[in-house]
């Protein structure tokens, strides 16, 4: 007889199935089906969008082109294991097949094309843009999954905008290609209306205080890089010193050995600050891709959420009232030419007319709808990103206390050195390790090494 064996506990799969169908790289899959149970909620946190894709943007350092030169970018994709290269023109089309196929989704903007001479620093910053734009594409949880995706960080060669638009041909927009386009009405909050224009203010604070927030960080990053090169140049003031040839004034003053005591001392120390520019030099720019670069990220996504609601208020929502009223208008026209008793052939051709623009209210209705169920996922997708916030002021702080440990030491190891030059002034024998003490000639210092 058969014992009845234990059944194993596996637990919820839900989680699995998401980032399953999230990291599908099927190159004919045109996915738009929610990733969980209830299609209004979004339950990947942070940590899961960046498991999604992480891209690399780099500069190709040769330009191509006989007559007008052009950069290229190596694009490389840890999810689909490529490695294409892209011109800035190839990222133009692949933006706009996406602001047609994702006309109601967090699209991303570009930044500009400088049509005069760029230099370096221009070429630089497009670059982090550029890779900010892909990494937002690729960490969307339902733009991610599309074929767009797929054909950009796969297809190679010079045709790479064709094969863009024959992905766009072959599905159309979102809207009529999902499974709950016809749904949305029932899927959109009853408040939806309220908590949106409550959202998009609070955002819009948001924006305004993280762009500030920014703004200040960048300041930071750009200090510590200022303050090596400041340290660079004391030193090389300092090594023009330590090799002067001119005699001292000993004989003037009394002190006959200041001036040689000063030049030993002083060609020890530009290695020394050569060390802590370089630290600080490191920290700035550890705090510019850490800090800065999490921040422009989010600023990147908060101005893609302006332009959404633009988009939907100018475009969808405009576009459904402008119907209404030819609709109201063509009724209008109907009753006054029924009223006037003309032909009847006339009357035919209004009613078409009107059942043809009721087919078309109805069609822009379910778009407004799904737009508006579309905001509503995509501003819960905004609140999954401000985790960035947190992450870039502990990179911060990180960046901060390893920098000043790091030259704390140095500088510790200078004070010895230095009082060498006040004892060799005063004539007092002494070891160059001897640590700093205060001089009579001078006010202490308000950091002091513990005896």
């Amino acid at each position: 007889m058969m014992t009845d064996l234990p059944q194993p506990e596996l637990g919820s799969l839900k989680h699995l199935h998401q980032l399953s169908g999230a990291l599908s790289s099927d190159e004919d899959s045109v996915c738009t089906e929610p990733l969980s149970e209830d299609p209004t909620i979004l339950t990947m946190n942070f940590e899961d969008l960046k498991q999604l894709d992480t891209v690399g943007v780099e500069l190709i350092p040769e330009k191509k082109g006989l007559f007008l030169k052009h950069v290229e970018y190596e694009v490389t994709s840890r999810r689909f294991r490529t490695t294409v290269y892209r011109r800035y023109n190839d990222f133009v089309a692949f933006q706009e097949m996406l602001l047609q196929r994702f006309p109601y989704r967090l699209v991303p903007s570009l930044p500009p094309k400088k049509m005069l001479r760029a230099d370096r620093e221009f070429i630089e910053s497009r670059r982090k843009a550029l890779q900010r734009f892909t990494n937002l594409v690729a960490r969307h949880p339902v733009i991610s999954r599309d074929s767009l995706v797929h054909t950009f960080h796969t297809v190679s060669g010079n045709d790479l905008q064709g094969k863009l638009k024959d992905c766009l041909r072959s599905t159309g927009d979102e809207f009529m290609s999902s499974s709950l386009a016809t749904q949305a009405k029932e899927l959109v909050p009853t408040d939806f209306q309220a908590r949106f224009a409550s959202s998009r203010d609070k955002l819009r604070i948001l924006t305004a205080s993280a762009g500030r927030l920014r703004d200040q960080a960048e300041r930071v990053a750009l200090r510590a890089v200022g303050n090596a090169t400041d340290l660079q140049l004391m030193g090389k003031e300092m090594s023009i010193l330590a090799s002067d040839g001119t005699p001292g004034t000993g004989s003037q003053n009394g002190c006959s050995n200041t001036w040689g005591v000063l030049k030993r001392t002083l060609k020890g120390i530009p290695p020394e600050l050569t060390v802590i520019a370089d630290k600080a030099s490191q920290q700035g720019k550890r705090e510019d891709e850490d800090v800065v670069e999490k921040l422009n990220y989010l600023m990147d996504l908060l101005h893609s959420f302006k332009e959404l609601c633009d988009r939907h208020e100018r475009g969808v929502l405009h576009d459904h009232q402008k119907a209404l009223q030819k609709y109201g208008s063509m009724k209008k026209q109907m009753m006054s030419t029924a009223i006037q008793g003309r032909e009847p052939g006339a009357v035919e051709q209004l009613e078409s007319r009107i059942v043809q623009q009721e087919t078309a209210i109805v069609n822009m209705e379910q778009r407004n709808y799904y737009s508006l169920f579309c905001l509503h996922l995509e501003t819960q997708l905004i609140h999954v990103n401000l985790d960035l916030v947190a992450q870039a002021v502990c990179s911060l702080v990180a960046s901060q206390a390893q920098g000043h440990r790091e030259m704390k030491i140095i500088w510790e190891e200078l004070q010895p050195k230095l009082h060498s030059v006040i004892q060799g002034c005063n004539g007092t024998p002494s070891s160059p390790l001897s640590p700093l003490t205060p001089s009579p000639s001078f006010p202490s210092s308000p950091i002091q090494t513990q005896r």
